[in-house]
């Protein structure tokens, strides 16, 4: 089976979703994520069907499923504090309800910081909000991301993950997206991504891991901090994110790179190309930084 393998793309006010699908194809991707708007605010454009259709056609021509396609919401969304509760669920809906204008069914959340009201109510708050927004009708899954454990942030254990879900009432509009980088820094060991396949599907079940980030890490495991790295530049290692990418467990899975940009003197650029071709290869790109300077020149 092909590899489903794709990168965080743009999405900009004049082309929308066509701009995000020549993006991902200058890649040589076959899949990609995006944000709807900028992720930090409520700024956000009405979906132009015109330009939904040519990315859907486009996507057809490219063989590019829409089902492997992922819209990750904004960060301001946080469901796991009282602060804000009603503004958090508004816009969220709002988000489901454009998600599903774009022909989209994925979109990764991140579950929330509780801010010092604990983890249980956080994960109270977090199924009370997320019961509010989903409906019978609802067309996206909602795909609660893995996280590194920065501060009061929920998510970084699979028990916390499951407990939401097991609290959801239309659970199968929700599902896990599991982050190389969060999870090394959470203190699972990616030496044997096998073993965290088990303990996941014991504890929430492999049909529920709908999309997985493929990060390196800056960090030790366990360092709780979430700073991603390049593929194979960080302390995750090459070898071990093409155990997670050619997992024959997870084959249907689509992988996204979130990877940093290279900044140079000249400009900061997208490395994804290039590192989508090393994955391809499997073979590691030790001079990764001037393959993208140079392609960008």
């Amino acid at each position: 089976m092909q590899l489903i393998i794709g990168s965080h793309v743009s999405f900009s006010k004049d082309k929308q979703m066509l701009g995000s699908v020549i993006e991902a194809l200058s890649y040589k991707a076959n899949t990609f994520m995006f944000y709807t708007g900028a992720p930090q605010n409520t700024n956000r454009l009405p979906i132009d069907e015109h330009l939904t259709q040519l990315a859907h056609n486009l996507m057809l021509n490219e063989n590019i499923n829409i089902d492997d396609v992922i819209v990750h919401a904004p960060y301001i969304v946080n469901l796991a504090n009282d602060k804000n509760k009603d503004f958090n669920i508004d816009f969220l809906t709002r988000e489901v309800k454009r998600v599903e204008e774009l022909g989209v069914s994925k979109l990764v959340l991140h579950p929330g910081s509780h801010v010092g009201l604990g983890i249980e109510k956080g994960i109270e708050n977090i199924i009370d909000s997320l019961n509010a927004v989903l409906t019978p009708d609802t067309k996206v899954t909602i795909c609660l991301e893995t996280m590194a454990g920065k501060g009061t942030e929920i998510g970084s254990r699979f028990e916390e993950l499951k407990a939401i879900i097991d609290g959801v009432t239309y659970q199968d509009k929700v599902a896990v997206c599991l982050d190389t980088c969060h999870i090394n820094d959470a203190g699972y060991d990616l030496d044997d991504f096998n073993a965290i396949l088990d303990e996941f599907d014991n504890i929430i079940g492999l049909d529920k891991l709908y999309v997985i980030h493929v990060n390196d890490s800056k960090n030790i495991r366990g360092a709780k901090k979430d700073r991603h790295e390049n593929i194979g530049y960080g302390t995750i290692g090459f070898n071990n994110l093409l155990n997670v990418l050619y997992n024959d467990r997870i084959q249907k899975v689509p992988k996204i790179l979130e990877t940093p940009y290279i900044n140079t003197e000249e400009g900061s650029f997208a490395p994804y190309k290039f590192e989508i071709e090393m994955i391809r290869a499997k073979k590691f790109n030790d001079h990764l930084e001037t393959d993208v300077v140079a392609d960008n020149k």
